[in-house]
């Protein structure tokens, strides 16, 4: 065999065998399946940096006596009113900058700071200055119309009744049109005629004069102490301020049909919140 033809076998045999060797040594292929699980420092990592949920204000006491949890729907003064405070009070206790903003899971203070929730007693209600009222629901305030000295001062002739050291009186002159019933009516009701007197039952101080709570109209609530208040609803016109001292039998408003279809007052007594029926409260007549 010529030595020329030998030299181009043996060339093409080495590149041959150099060929087959580099398939042999493929590189490494890196795995990017997104299903498989991170490495636990990675995983932990990335919780760290994730924002924690921020919880409702005052969530840490949820559950504890003298504590109320907002849930959707409610208001300040009708969680006052359910728990027999001044919306005002609640609102102090609780820092709270805009009372018409409260949310969802909050949890208020409905009791004094320093009280025990499970032994509130009853205590008179001292004299206090007159502030100016201002309804919750920011509308333009109730003009309180002026109450002639001889109306303030008169009393209702019927004996008195004792609960918890108060004189108890009739808020009209009027009959009852409607009974006590725990899950349609919380109170009772008066039929009437548009400025018909209505007169506080009890001495005590003013904690809301507005129209702030839906389905009340023009609301006139009255603490007692601190197991009783009495709440006047649909009037015409609101003779008391927010804060004012009132006494037994004193006007402080007018019968109307505020958010009611005829004219009426809407007669409500919450003992340490829940409403309880005034007839076991009030005297003979």
């Amino acid at each position: 065999m010529p030595s020329s033809l030998r030299f181009l076998l043996a060339l093409s045999t080495s590149l041959l065998l150099s060929a087959c060797g580099t398939s042999l040594h493929r590189a490494p292929v890196e795995d990017r399946n997104p299903q498989q699980p991170r490495p636990a420092a990675e995983a932990a990592s990335s919780a760290a940096s994730a924002p924690e949920a921020k919880l409702p204000p005052g969530a840490e006491n949820a559950g504890k006596p003298g504590y109320y949890t907002v849930k959707p729907g409610d208001a300040l003064i009708r969680i006052a009113l359910d728990n027999g405070q001044s919306w005002r009070d609640v609102a102090k206790w609780n820092s709270l900058e805009n009372p018409n903003r409260i949310e969802v899971g909050q949890v208020l203070r409905v009791v004094p700071p320093g009280v025990d929730a499970a032994a509130v007693t009853a205590r008179p209600i001292a004299s206090a200055p007159k502030v100016e009222a201002r309804p919750l629901d920011a509308k333009p305030p109730v003009a309180v119309a002026s109450v002639p000295p001889a109306a303030a001062s008169a009393a209702p002739a019927a004996p008195a009744a004792e609960e918890d050291g108060l004189a108890w009186g009739w808020p009209v002159a009027q009959p009852v049109s409607a009974g006590f019933d725990e899950q349609r009516n919380k109170g009772l009701d008066f039929s009437g005629k548009p400025g018909d007197p209505v007169l506080a039952v009890a001495d005590g101080r003013v904690v809301y004069a507005g129209s702030g709570l839906r389905g009340y109209g023009n609301l006139v609530i009255i603490k007692h102490n601190n197991t009783y208040l009495t709440a006047y609803a649909h009037n015409r016109a609101m003779l008391v301020e927010q804060d004012q001292v009132v006494r037994k039998g004193q006007r402080i408003a007018e019968m109307g049909s505020t958010e009611s279809d005829t004219v009426k007052l809407h007669f409500e007594v919450r003992k340490l919140g829940k409403p309880v029926d005034p007839a076991r409260l009030l005297p003979p007549r």
